[in-house]
């Protein structure tokens, strides 16, 4: 991609549900970004969206957002299982995109855009916060640094109790539902960043009678001889924390270890030092539209921080964990 160093980085936003809007709270503050213009399925939908936040530009259809040769890239909040077609979509027309998680429903989606993405020679991210986030950045210095030692045990878990509701994307398999992709994306990405892609995969569900997973364990081995505990659940309200286990010490990391307040590192033969989040701004998704900006700006086409290999290889894992548990999508 051209680089885009004299203007703006005009932005359109594709669906105005509850991410969307926290989204664009936040992209609103980021330096160098515009929000021109936003897209839904619904003329009303799009309007009440850009007159609540100011968006010159309101379509009530995708093509219209896709056709709009002033929009560089467009962030695509629409349920999961939209996300291949949305994204195609705006490959097709030139456009740059941010694409919520998990990138698509299974791996062949994801390599299709991501294929797509590099014939054409356009930006194309996954929207994983977490990998932007100043905090989990920091964690990760300190494990490349060798802060607590050879990382062995990664354990993270992400679950809270939903109202069963059959016909709710949640629980719709095809909607992509179940924990797995909605909440365990989380830890297994999580996984990913300290780890890299597992060499083997354990897991067990329990199902619902239209066969997404309520309740899931996962378990990955490392032939470093490393392994990841992981959790998802739409049946329990977990923790939601996670802890870095090393040769040398351990970093715990608080509640919502996806965009942590703070962490705890221990290290062998010292006092735990408590690390502490400077005050989030917003809900905690400018990083990431930051980190699409400054890739805009340098011409890049993937960004380093979340590389579109390592989206593929946490798709692989989650295929495999399916595989594991005998959870299906339409499509699959």
């Amino acid at each position: 991609m051209e680089p885009v160093t004299d203007r703006p980085i005009r932005w359109g936003i594709l669906a105005t549900g509850g991410i969307a809007a926290s989204f664009t709270e936040d992209l609103l503050a980021v330096e160098g970004a515009e929000v021109l213009a936003v897209a839904s399925r619904t003329d009303a939908s799009a309007q009440a969206f850009a007159g609540r936040f100011g968006v010159p530009r309101a379509y009530g259809d995708w093509r219209a957002l896709a056709a709009d040769a002033d929009v560089d890239v467009v962030y695509v909040a629409t349920p999961h299982a939209q996300h291949h077609a949305a994204t195609e979509l705006l490959l097709d027309a030139g456009k740059a995109v941010l694409c919520e998680k998990p990138f698509t429903l299974n791996t062949g989606q994801t390599a299709e855009l991501v294929a797509l993405a590099r014939k054409r020679g356009l930006f194309l991210m996954e929207a994983m916060w977490t990998y932007l986030d100043p905090t989990v950045r920091r964690i990760t210095e300190l494990v490349a640094d060798g802060a607590i030692g050879e990382v062995r045990v990664v354990q993270a878990d992400f679950g809270f109790p939903a109202a069963f509701d059959p016909a709710h994307r949640l629980w719709d398999p095809a909607a992509g539902g179940g924990a797995l992709l909605d909440l365990g994306v989380y830890p297994v990405s999580f996984a990913h960043l300290l780890l890299g892609e597992p060499e083997s995969v354990q897991a067990v569900a329990s199902l619902t009678p239209q066969g997404v997973d309520a309740n899931t364990a996962v378990v990955l081995g490392y032939a470093s001889g490393a392994t990841a505990l992981l959790g998802c659940s739409l049946v329990a309200q977990s923790g939601q924390r996670a802890s870095i286990q090393g040769a040398a010490g351990r970093i715990e990391l608080d509640r919502d270890f996806f965009h942590p307040d703070g962490f705890v590192l221990h290290r062998d033969g010292r006092e735990p030092e408590v690390f502490r989040a400077a005050p989030r701004v917003g809900h905690g998704y400018g990083p990431e539209a930051a980190e699409v900006v400054r890739c805009l700006r340098a011409g890049l086409t993937e960004s380093p921080l979340v590389p579109l290999d390592g989206s593929l290889a946490v798709m692989r894992t989650l295929d495999a964990v399916r595989e594991r548990i005998g959870v299906r999508y339409p499509g699959d």
